[in-house]
């Protein structure tokens, strides 16, 4: 029987060889490159050949020898890379496989018309930085074209366009009728326009700062309004810095009656000081302005968060805005992010407020602040809050509001974390000073910011304080009250009120103490350093601080404040200081040690009481007796004492660095304080809207704010003139509220707003409610119709 012969296996490919295919092969010899076919060499040449490199890829697929994918893998090439190579061969041969890689020779990186644009800025001023991002292309290119900058030149430049806002800001327009809105400037078409808008009007005649007063109006290449395809690709090729308003005709569009908040949203003042800080964030379809007006017109519609675009209609909302449609969650959260990017959040909302101090000054003497909890469910590990609204201690982050004497909100600054309001004080009250200049306001605040020290500090520095005293006071007798009844605000109050001088920081903190008698007994004490005041003034400030707890609960459940914007983190320091967690520990196990004591030495006590004397008249006998529960005693004493005593060799605060296994973090605030600052505007507007509503509407103060809601659901009607946008709504609910809706048209036309990025004066209008009564053929209204056919519709 014959023995079956071994079949000889095919070798591991050695080390330096990289097989293309089965019969194909690239042997690695130092410098050298072999190609091998079928185990013959038929093409070498060295490593630093490109050239011939290239055309070894070529000779191999126009061989037939391997495939573009094969050569490309073996050859650590995209098969793109490869078909290139083939087609240059083609054309040109081997001198066409020496082309040098990158931008060709001679070719323009920047078209014509772009580096005059670049002359242009460049003579106004501007850095590189800043004309790369207007173009949309890289610093280093600019620079190619243009040199370095000068830093000095750009510092000041910078330095003017941040800090010119208190300096040149333009006279306001107002949302009260006035005489000087009927008099308003006209431009060379005759149509009235805002002050706001004009150049001229207002304005020491400077051309910058007529620029600045002037919303920019951009060009476009389109002719129909549901139709943007030419300015898109005009956008593309970053020639539009942001889309021009184009508006069309249309009948019950809904959530037209948004546009009512357009004059107080310009009124504002954020468009123009955004344009100021941010300038364009560079070349798009939508730019800075129309990113902005998008996410305030989300506030209004209570669209609280970018991802609930997905629940409504690009078109429709893209109508709104003068769009063929409205930019979706990806490109809204893109331009949140480019925006976040500048970090000039809190010079952007330092800026409002001032302008804010400007138009209502008057609401500016007493400013509440207090801190606002935002818990946080996420996976990260971030320092823990105590949340008041749920008594516990949970990742949160904190914001601190100052709002006006009206609870409107004024300024909002982030918190460091874990810091009291007694610490944030400081900086809040430099931020308060920065809006409301050496006017002197009091600040009113809780029990959180108690401290007599930083009392001190705040009236040392032109604040007035009003705030609860902390602790336990001194009980006041009941006979020692009396009754105080005055109007105050419109609103009859009554108080049982005591009035009396305490002092401080051994006498040298001398306060003003009103102390208010509830109806169950219960003492209120209330402290300030305003002397000048009535008592039942003071109580009634003090006790209207409940706005702005009203005004958190508002925005929460209205404007969805809580929401996490952002799930980016930073790092946080970590050298900041907290609470020694093995000494909170050790202080749950020293109050457990001393109840179980407390517990065995009454039992001792009692044991003692009942102790019968003719059975043991000595302590000794007593001793002996109650042997177990005397060392029970001992042992617990024993216990504390060693507790005690390990507390005592524990610091009371470590660095947070020590507590922490990875990287110390934290949430990142910017993008979350810009859109804190926009749902802010978006309140102030509703809170303009219902000043004018207050005199013309009976219930505003009960239900002002949810009409303004149905006003700004209500669909309407586009109507487009050369000149003008007409919005006239449908009716609403019930004739008083359709009144109401007129009369408050009424009051912005004269305004004679201007859409901003157009042309456009905003005309508004209601249509009248449908009379039902001439339905019926019997009706009074009928019959009176019938009587006097000139009196009927």
């Amino acid at each position: 029987m014959s023995a079956q012969l071994a079949l000889a296996l095919p070798c591991a490919a050695p080390s330096n060889c990289v097989v293309i295919n089965a019969r194909c092969s690239l042997r690695l010899e130092e410098d050298q490159r072999v190609i091998v076919v079928a185990g013959l060499p038929v093409h070498h040449y060295r490593a630093e050949d490109t050239v011939a490199e290239a055309y070894a890829m070529v000779f191999l697929i126009e061989s037939g020898f391997a495939q573009q994918t094969e050569v490309a893998r073996a050859f650590a090439r995209s098969e793109r890379t490869v078909r290139r190579y083939q087609e240059r061969y083609a054309k040109g041969g081997m001198i066409a496989l020496g082309r040098v890689a990158g931008w060709r020779r001679g070719r323009r990186r920047i078209r014509g018309k772009r580096l005059r644009s670049i002359e242009t800025l460049k003579s106004q001023g501007l850095s590189n930085r800043a004309i790369a991002q207007r173009l949309g292309v890289s610093e280093m290119a600019i620079r190619k074209l243009v040199g370095p900058s000068k830093h000095i030149k750009a510092e000041q430049l910078e330095l003017a366009v941040i800090h010119s806002v208190a300096a040149s800001e333009p006279a306001p327009i107002t949302l009260l009728p006035a005489r000087a809105a009927d008099e308003a400037d006209t431009n060379h078409q005759g149509t009235p326009v805002a002050n706001d808008q004009a150049g001229g009007s207002g304005a020491s005649g400077d051309s910058d700062d007529a620029g600045v007063q002037e919303e920019p109006v951009p060009m476009s290449l389109d002719r129909d309004a549901a139709d943007r395809s030419m300015d898109r690709q005009l956008a593309h090729l970053g020639l539009l810095d942001d889309a021009a308003p184009m508006f069309r005709d249309g009948a019950q569009i809904p959530g037209v009656g948004v546009l009512l908040g357009m004059p107080a949203l310009v009124q504002s003042g954020l468009l123009r000081l955004s344009r100021k800080l941010y300038g364009e964030i560079g070349p798009a379809f939508y730019g800075l302005r129309t990113s902005l007006l998008t996410l305030l017109l989300m506030a209004l519609l209570r669209i609280q968060r970018p991802e609930h675009l997905k629940e409504q209609d690009p078109a429709v909302l893209g109508r709104l805005l003068g769009l063929d449609r409205a930019p979706e969650v990806k490109t809204l959260r893109r331009k949140l992010t480019r925006l976040a990017a500048y970090q000039r959040a809190e010079q952007l909302g330092a800026e409002l407020a001032r302008l804010r101090v400007d138009q209502r000054g008057h609401l500016m003497g007493f400013l509440y602040v207090d801190g606002h909890v935002r818990a946080y469910h996420g996976q990260r590990s971030i320092s823990q809050t105590y949340v008041a609204r749920r008594h516990l201690a949970m990742p949160a982050t904190t914001d601190y509001w100052v709002n006006d004497r009206s609870g409107d909100p004024l300024l909002v600054i982030t918190g460091e974390v874990n810091a009291g309001l007694t610490k944030a004080f400081p900086r809040l009250l430099d931020e308060v000073r920065a809006a409301v200049g050496e006017r002197r306001v009091t600040i009113v605040f809780d029990r959180g910011g108690w401290s007599p020290k930083l009392f001190h500090r705040m009236i040392e520095q032109g604040f007035d304080i009003l705030t609860y005293r902390k602790g336990k006071g001194r009980r006041i007798h009941e006979r020692r009250f009396e009754r105080r009844r005055a109007k105050l605000d419109g609103h009859w109050v009554s108080y049982e009120l005591h009035d009396q001088p305490v002092r401080f920081l051994k006498g040298k903190l001398r306060l003003r103490q009103i102390t208010r008698l509830c109806d169950d007994g219960h003492q209120t004490q209330i402290i300030t350093s305003r002397a000048d005041l009535r008592d039942i003034e003071v109580a009634w400030r003090m006790f209207e601080r409940w706005r702005q707890e009203n005004f958190f609960k508002y925005m929460r459940e209205e404007f969805l404040l809580d929401a996490l914007v952002d799930y980016r983190i930073e790092p946080e320091d970590p050298t900041r200081t907290v609470p020694n967690p093995e000494r909170r520990a050790l202080d749950k196990q020293i109050r457990s040690a001393r109840t179980e004591l407390a517990g065995i030495e009454r039992e001792y006590g009692t044991a003692a009481v009942d102790n019968t004397e003719q059975q043991r008249p000595s302590m000794r006998g007593f001793k002996i007796a109650h042997a177990t529960l005397g060392k029970k005693l001992r042992a617990a004493r024993a216990r504390l004492a060693r507790l005690v005593a390990q507390r005592r060799e524990l610091p009371q605060r470590v660095e947070i660095r020590d507590l922490s296994d990875g990287a110390v973090v934290k949430l990142a605030t910017e993008r979350k304080h810009l859109t804190d600052i926009i749902k802010m505007v978006a309140y102030q507007a509703e809170s303009d809207l219902l000043a004018l509503l207050r005199p013309h509407y009976a219930r505003v103060e009960q239900e002002g704010r949810t009409l303004l809601h149905e006003i700004f659901a209500a669909a309407g009607d586009i109507r487009v003139s050369d000149t003008e946008l007409h919005i006239t709504l449908a009716p609403l609910s019930s004739p008083h509220r359709t009144r109401a809706a007129k009369t408050l048209c009424d009051l912005l036309d004269q305004t004679a707003t201007i859409f901003p990025g157009s042309k456009l004066r905003m005309r508004f209008d209601v249509h009248p409610p449908p009379r039902i009564g001439l339905a019926f053929p019997g009706s009074p209204a009928r019959q009176s119709a019938a009587a006097d056919p000139a009196s009927a519709p």
